[in-house]
């Protein structure tokens, strides 16, 4: 039996490692499988003075470095959550380093390591009061996606308003809401240096709507208005460099360059609500032949 357990063992070790030679991808949920970009590690690389990139390939979670202490946005699938705190001590910043944890949307994908991170650090975690109740239960009852992405719910500490600041150590980060992609979907715009010259950073959150019912869906009636909201302040934001929840969502190919090469705020917006006209119009067609 011990030369089966062993071969067993193999196998599995060779197939965790095969996606990529640097480092082995984390592990996927038992209860919720995601893409393998999601899930694998990037070296931590600088986009601005203090501005560094921590997060996965295809999930985004920035460290911002103040001079008195540091903020994370967003971290990525709950089994991100000791690579994070890695990637940090790397950077230089200690579990109590850590002060604010922001974060754009309550999913799994994007808010999953919140509560471990906030364990381990004791940040205080910022939200709005819709994503605040997403928040606390977890991913439980989703407008959309029923109980199917479940996640450690964390605590906040702290609750903000649109256009509201949030200041640490001299750089200010002042919140957006730009409902579509949820209820609470927050954007965060800061500014940070970049060559000797300021530069705009727009974390701006997802505007997609996969799968989402957008025709009398009887949970989220105004749905289309928040929608076209988000939209109209995605376009308004400061924005020198954009960057995403999910990089790609920019135009921004981690795999093939760790410079930010992405659309603007303006184009994004565009762009995300053509797709959504789309949907809607295929929605809309399908509802008064009797379909939904």
């Amino acid at each position: 039996m011990r030369p089966i357990a062993v071969s067993v063992l193999l196998t599995a070790l060779l197939s965790t490692f095969a996606a990529s030679a640097a480092e082995p991808l984390l592990p996927q949920a038992k209860a919720y499988e995601s893409s393998d970009d999601w899930r694998r590690p990037v070296a931590p690389f600088q986009i601005a003075e203090r501005t560094w990139y921590i997060g996965t390939e295809g999930l985004s979670a920035l460290l911002v470095k103040t001079d008195a202490g540091a903020v994370l946005i967003d971290g990525g699938l709950p089994q991100a959550a000791d690579m994070l705190l890695a990637r940090m001590r790397e950077l230089g910043v200690a579990p109590s380093d850590l002060k604010l944890i922001l974060h754009s949307h309550a999913h799994i994908d994007h808010a999953g390591p919140i509560a471990a991170i906030q364990r381990a650090t004791g940040a205080q975690v910022v939200s709005n009061a819709e994503s605040a109740v997403l928040l606390a239960r977890g991913g439980f009852g989703d407008l959309h996606f029923g109980d199917g992405m479940l996640f450690p719910a964390p605590r906040v500490d702290r609750l903000v308003m649109d256009g509201e600041t949030v200041e640490l150590g001299g750089v200010a980060f002042t919140v957006h809401f730009t409902p579509a992609h949820t209820p609470g979907s927050m954007s965060w715009t800061w500014t940070d240096t970049k060559a000797g010259k300021p530069l705009r950073i727009a974390y701006v959150d997802s505007l997609s709507a996969p799968g989402y019912q957008l025709v009398d869906n009887p949970r989220y009636p105004h749905i289309v208005d928040d929608y076209r909201r988000g939209f109209a302040a995605t376009r308004a934001l400061p924005c020198d460099l954009l960057i995403t929840p999910h990089p790609d969502a920019s135009g921004w190919k981690l795999r093939e360059s760790t410079t930010p090469t992405t659309l603007t705020c303006r184009a994004y917006a565009d762009k995300a609500e053509r797709a959504f006209d789309k949907t809607l119009s295929e929605q809309t067609a399908a509802r008064g032949k009797g379909g939904r």
